[in-house]
């Protein structure tokens, strides 16, 4: 049986959070070890350019995301880790798919749809503050997913659409060239959490409401204190399905644990105690990690060199593509 081969990219702009850790990071790293699947995992620092510009700011990202995947487990031996930019091939193939990628499918990228909806309910110019770079970046992410034949791509529901413009650009190149593309699909896992953030909206560093990953002890029991709840009193029966206390609870505890706190809930544990028992929970769970975060970003020409190593693997299967793609479109040594 053909393994399925596997894509996800993090955009270095921020510090990682639980929201990270829950949608995309356990779920990616429970993937680099298993043995049906070839996974591919890339520090987007070319796609931090589009809305980052700070450069300490994504040069910092960038370490902690890698420090951040390696310390709580990515297997490096199976899954090839890199950085976007070691990969020279995917802006020359960013390239090569502008010219094969309609305006029309650019103009309907909900991104872009949103900018252009704020300007003109500001009075200002449709494209106001628009880059090329925010306008054509689902071409870039399609560079991404293409360069190594990836099949499936583990998504939120928010992100479908990108990958459904790869798969339209990879048709058109296909089409118009040669059958070079594998045609991806969006991979949504609805058992893995969206988290909500501290204000009860979508945990999210646009938001400013994230709990932050590897923070001391002491800073992840003062966010979690400071997760938003109501005024019921301890004694009062509390509604689980409306509350950020247990759906963070959920994400991280066993079927078993999950039902003991909904009876909790029901029988009206005080939001103090309920807290303390959450911040115990994700504690426990990243402890350890924690402690091997600290140790590899005091090493950082450590994970360098495992960028380097994950670049020289990755390149294999870009350079390859690579130059069956210049040869499709005339691209080629003229003797």
């Amino acid at each position: 049986m053909s393994s399925a081969r596997v894509l996800t990219g993090i955009t270095t702009t921020g510090t990682p959070h639980l929201g990270n850790y829950v949608g995309a990071i356990r779920p990616g790293i429970a993937d680099s070890h298993d043995e049906t699947k070839e996974s591919f995992f890339f520090l987007a620092d070319y796609h931090a350019l589009i809305k980052c510009q700070d450069p300490a700011q994504v040069h910092q990202s960038t370490l902690e995301i890698a420090a951040t995947w390696l310390a709580l487990g990515l297997d490096i031996d199976r899954a090839i880790f890199y950085r976007q930019s070691d990969i020279p091939e995917i802006p020359e193939l960013t390239w090569v798919l502008n010219c094969s990628a309609a305006k029309g499918l650019m103009n309907r990228a909900h991104a872009y749809k949103a900018a252009v909806q704020a300007n003109e309910e500001n009075g200002d110019d449709p494209d106001f503050g628009v880059t090329m770079g925010l306008f054509s970046y689902p071409v870039l992410m399609a560079a991404d997913i293409l360069m190594f034949s990836a099949s499936d791509i583990p998504v939120g529901r928010d992100q479908v659409q990108h990958v459904e413009m790869a798969r339209d650009i990879a048709q058109r190149f296909n089409h118009n060239f040669e059958e070079l593309f594998v045609l991806p699909k969006a991979v949504v896992d609805d058992s893995v959490a969206v988290l909500q953030g501290l204000d009860g909206r979508k945990m999210s560093k646009s938001y400013n409401n994230t709990i932050p990953l590897f923070d001391s002890e002491k800073r992840l029991r003062k966010a979690v204190n400071q997760i938003r709840t109501n005024l019921l009193e301890p004694g009062e029966p509390k509604d689980p399905d409306d509350s950020v206390v247990f759906q963070v609870w959920s994400a991280f505890a066993d079927e078993a644990a999950t039902a003991d706190m909904r009876r909790a809930f029901e029988a009206g544990i005080a939001w103090g105690e309920a807290k303390k028992q959450l911040f115990e929970l994700i504690n426990a769970e990243l402890a350890g990690p924690r402690d091997e975060y600290a140790r590899l970003m005091a090493d950082p020409s450590h994970i360098e060199s495992v960028l380097q190593r994950g670049a020289e693997r990755a390149r294999v299967h870009s350079s390859a593509l690579m130059g069956k793609v210049r040869a499709a479109v005339g691209i080629r040594p003229l003797a």
